[in-house]
């Protein structure tokens, strides 16, 4: 579990485990807020679960149609992930991503183990 202030102010929690027996059950991403609620989730987190909002808007009719069924724990995501670094190898775009945002998502991890040993909080970006 790792709880999280953004420097808004604003406060989440994170629970991640990969160790369901005998298969993955789920990923679900879930925001509260003082206005809305949503969750999705699904095998692939592929499917809008709940979708509330104090104040409805025209969009939200369109929601539903953002569901697709998948058997894969992966999706549809990696092939397209792939699909872009052979078109950036070949020199066809740009990349959708890059190293420097997939270090975001390490330096959550490592601030979370080290605020685990030490028993505090740590700021992020860290400081190499």
């Amino acid at each position: 579990m790792l709880s999280i202030r953004w420097r808004s102010g604003a406060l989440g929690s994170m629970n991640v485990t990969m160790l369901t027996y005998p298969k993955n059950l789920e990923g679900s991403i879930t925001i509260l807020g003082e206005e809305g609620t949503v969750r999705v989730g699904g095998v692939a987190v592929n499917q809008i679960q709940h979708w509330e909002f104090a104040q409805k808007l025209p969009e939200d009719e369109h929601i539903a149609t953002a569901n697709y069924q998948t058997t894969s724990v992966y999706g549809f995501g990696h092939p397209l992930y792939y699909d872009n670094v052979i078109k950036v190898i070949r020199g066809e775009a740009e990349p959708d991503t890059d190293g420097r945002e997939g270090l975001k998502s390490l330096e959550t991890l490592i601030a979370a183990y080290l605020a685990a040993r030490d028993g505090r909080r740590v700021a992020l970006p860290l400081d190499y």
